[in-house]
């Protein structure tokens, strides 16, 4: 897989997915902000949530669909989904485990800088470890809230 050829296709969809989001989805209520600043993020203001059937996945762009297949990152067992602060969540999967692991996301997308710096190193690790061991998921991981019960929007 040529990362270097995808990554401008890579950017291109994932900032048009964050604009429908930014349109569509619900800011944080009191519960989803709290756990946006257990988890580090600075702007949970401007984070949306948009609970979808299921996430999107690139339609039109053929080599960057096939090459989020086949590594993992948008398969079918997937129910969440964070390009910068916009967050996709599968209806009936947004308990505290997933949202939090999903705003830590949206912090390290804050600290890297937003998508064109956060993409290319996250689909790099990605690439080279696996999803399961890339560093950016470990650390979302280990972010991870358990137990707490809240409306996020």
């Amino acid at each position: 897989m040529n990362l270097q050829a995808l990554l401008p296709e890579a950017i291109a969809w994932a900032a048009s997915q964050a604009q429908q989001v930014a349109r569509n989805g619900k800011p944080l209520a009191a519960a989803g902000l709290a756990l946006a600043h257990r988890v580090g993020v600075k702007h949970p203001e401007l984070v949306r949530l948009l609970h979808v059937d299921r996430l999107p996945i690139p339609v039109d762009e053929l080599q960057l669909r096939q090459a989020v297949l086949d590594t993992g990152m948008l398969g079918p067992d997937m129910v969440g989904l964070t390009l910068g602060h916009s967050i996709f969540i599968v209806h009936g999967h947004d308990d505290a485990r997933l949202v939090s692991h999903e705003l830590r996301h949206v912090c390290q997308y804050e600290a890297l800088g937003g998508l064109e710096q956060f993409i290319p190193i996250y689909l790099q690790q990605i690439i080279s470890v696996g999803y399961d061991h890339a560093p950016l998921e470990q650390d979302a991981r280990n972010h991870e809230v358990h137990g707490h019960v809240g409306a996020w929007t």
